[in-house]
C-alpha cells in the first residue's frame, strides 16, 4: 500500500504514526481472537508501539467516549425509526451494537492514544528513506 502524508489517513488505516507505512495491529479486526495484538515495534521503521508500560490504559477513556457515541446514536435511530418501542427494544439494540463496534472501538482508542499521546510525529524524509 502506498504511503501517505495524511495523517487523517494513516489513522483511519491504523499505520504507523511515524512512518505512516507499518501496520499497527497483527491481525484483522475481524479475527475475535486476536484483534487486539500489536507487535511491539513498527516493521518498518522500529518505531516502538508501547512508549512505556501501560501506556494503553489511556486508551481506556478514548474507547468509552466512542461507546457513549455508539450507544447515543442507536438510541435515537431506535426512538426515530421505531417510533419509541419498549425499554427492551432500546436495550438489546445498544447492547447488539456495542458487542458489534467493540474490536472498532478498542482498535481505534488504541490507535487515536498512541497518535495523539505517544509523542510520535510524522517524518516525510524518515518516511521516503524507508521506502
Amino acid at each position: 500500500m502506498a504511503n501517505s502524508d495524511s495523517t487523517l489517513v494513516s489513522v483511519l488505516q491504523q499505520r504507523c504514526p511515524r512512518c505512516h507505512q507499518g501496520q499497527l495491529f497483527t491481525h484483522s479486526a475481524l479475527n475475535l481472537a486476536h484483534f487486539t495484538e500489536m507487535p511491539p515495534t513498527c516493521p518498518v521503521c522500529e518505531q516502538a508501539y508501547e512508549p512505556e508500560p501501560g501506556f494503553y490504559w489511556g486508551a481506556m477513556y478514548i474507547s468509552f467516549a466512542f461507546s457513549t457515541a455508539i450507544m447515543l446514536v442507536v438510541g435515537f435511530a431506535v426512538y426515530y425509526l421505531l417510533d419509541d418501542p419498549d425499554t427492551w427494544v432500546y436495550i438489546t439494540a445498544v447492547a447488539i451494537f456495542s458487542l458489534l463496534f467493540t474490536p472498532l472501538s478498542l482498535r481505534y482508542s488504541r490507535t487515536l492514544m498512541l497518535y495523539l499521546f505517544g509523542g510520535v510525529h510524522y517524518d516525510a524524509r524518515y518516511a521516503a528513506s524507508r521506502r
